[in-house]
């Protein structure tokens, strides 16, 4: 999953985002999701989130799922 799609992505995900000013280079940042702000169902760049300690980015990878899967 490449995050592109709004549907395969939901709060407490942990993925890797690239920060407005990180377009360039294509730095990600790895966090867990804390709210979904692109409206649309999909979107060519990722999908526009909050990360839970309030960076914004488009979602690049998803990494795993909730951390109650991950156990």
């Amino acid at each position: 999953m490449n995050g592109q799609r709004r549907s395969d992505i939901r709060p407490g995900l942990e993925v890797d985002i690239v920060l407005k000013q990180d377009q360039r280079t294509g730095k990600t940042t790895r966090g867990i999701v804390k709210d979904i702000l692109t409206k649309s169902p999909n979107h060519p760049h990722g999908i526009k989130v909050r990360l839970q300690d309030g960076q914004v980015g488009r979602v690049k990878a998803i990494i795993g799922g909730m951390p109650e899967d991950r156990t």
